[in-house]
């Protein structure tokens, strides 16, 4: 990139914050804004960079006013009618897609991209705490904050570069990968695609950026290349059990054995996350015996299944906002409290999504024995006629109620369910530190 300044329209997202990190780790001057201030933007702060929560053009500190010294990163999820945006196109600046950056970068060393609708930010995160076990220097830009570097962003060397190959507006297609995962292709993002083909028939094209063995997917899949799966695949997991609080099992590939892996982290899903991001560090030149060292010491992402109170109740938060990722927390929850009353409360993401899975939605929340539903997060969309979180409410399944986020603490403290899920990619997080209080205040009480 060769501006000195860079000017980033959504600053605060996970994946901007990220590519912001890395240009201010470059020397670059950066400037932003959100219109919600986080821990994301007070890191980027400490490092050095201008943000603004206001979206005018006054707020424009005087160095990244300068077309001929600026360049602007956005993000799609900006309204297209933000008066940041509609200044910078009107005075001449050189807009980009954070996709079309991000893509540039990974033209520069070997990467490593994970793509799938599901699994990508626990994908990315296992395989880059997998590469350093082993030694790698690389670069890393997670869809999310991850334990073991407490980071969504990692700069450590060019041996290779960790990404999420995103496919929301077909994002992954800028860029250049050395070797690939595809973990699942649900549909998912119809409001870019309108149809689960054309959607599956991306993801296909993205697989044609590497050669067949160098893809690893997920069995079942209509994509050629290498499989994984448990007791499937070209890569596949065996002999999968629990074991004091770990998944223990064994990892087949055709030239390589390893016994005994223990992975640390609730869900299955997870089993096979780790299997796909064992067989990258495999096609990256990892040896066996760091790799079942370094998965040993795995310790997740915020907000996959991140447990955060075990007493009075048992408090897991996730960012689950699709069916497969409900169905996905629930799996879990069985397979570690099987006996005790679940609670789940979701915050439904995108009036479009909510629309597109209702039913799916409505099947996953009813594997709970109660459930809270919150109004809709619009993130980047409008209202659209009828659809509230009342299509979510499955009329066979009485223990569903529709709260307002303001008694949502109160009402997890009155249920009578020990396990609580809280899921949702809006807003629902910041909820959790009231509903984590309010619980130690009644077990002090």
């Amino acid at each position: 990139m060769n501006k000195a300044a860079i000017f980033f329209v959504g600053i605060g997202g996970i994946g901007m914050s990220g590519v912001a990190q890395y240009f201010l780790s470059q020397g670059h001057a950066v400037a932003g804004y959100d219109r919600v201030l986080t821990p994301l933007t007070q890191r980027l702060v400490s490092l050095g960079a201008h943000i603004s929560d206001v979206d005018t053009p006054t707020a424009i500190p005087t160095l990244f006013r300068d077309p001929k010294n600026t360049k602007v990163v956005y993000t799609p999820a900006i309204s297209v009618n933000s008066p940041l945006l509609t200044y910078f196109k009107n005075k001449g600046f050189v807009l980009e897609k954070r996709a079309a950056v991000i893509g540039e970068i990974s033209h520069t060393m070997p990467c490593l991209a994970v793509a799938g609708t599901h699994g990508k930010t626990t994908t990315s995160a296992l395989l880059t705490h997998l590469l350093r076990s082993c030694g790698k220097k690389i670069t890393a830009f997670l869809g999310g904050i991850a334990a073991n570097i407490d980071s969504n962003f990692l700069l450590e060397g060019d041996d290779f570069m960790v990404v999420e190959a995103d496919e929301f507006d077909r994002s992954f297609m800028h860029l250049k990968p050395t070797a690939l995962a595809l973990t699942s292709m649900d549909a998912d993002h119809l409001d870019i695609y309108g149809t689960a083909s054309e959607l599956s028939k991306t993801f296909n094209d993205f697989a044609q950026k590497v050669p067949a063995e160098k893809r690893f997917i997920a069995n079942g899949l209509a994509v050629e290349g290498n499989t994984f799966g448990i007791e499937v695949g070209t890569h596949s997991v065996h002999n999968l059990r629990i074991a004091e609080g770990s998944y223990v099992f064994d990892f087949v590939t055709p030239t390589v054995g390893m016994s005994n892996i223990a992975l640390p982290y609730p869900g299955a899903h997870n089993v096979m996350n780790a299997a796909v991001a064992l067989a990258l560090a495999l096609e990256a030149g990892c040896e066996p015996i760091q790799l079942k060292l370094g998965l040993s010491t795995f310790k997740g992402v915020d907000r996959r299944f991140s447990i955060r109170l075990t007493a009075p109740k048992v408090v897991v938060d996730d960012y689950a906002h699709h069916p497969t990722e409900i169905n996905a927390v629930a799996d879990a929850l069985e397979a570690f409290y099987p006996d005790q009353i679940k609670l789940g409360v979701f915050q439904p993401h995108l009036f479009s999504r909510t629309r597109d899975f209702a039913s799916g939605f409505k099947q996953a929340l009813a594997r709970f024995d109660e459930v809270l539903l919150l109004d809709i997060y619009p993130a980047r969309e409008l209202p659209m006629g009828g659809i509230t979180s009342a299509l979510l409410i499955d009329a066979d399944h009485g223990a569903t109620q529709l709260v307002d986020k303001g008694i949502l603490p109160e009402m997890i403290a009155k249920s009578s369910a020990t396990v609580v899920a809280i899921m949702g990619a809006g807003d629902i997080a910041f909820e959790v530190p009231a509903v984590m209080q309010i619980l130690k205040n009644q077990q002090d009480a």
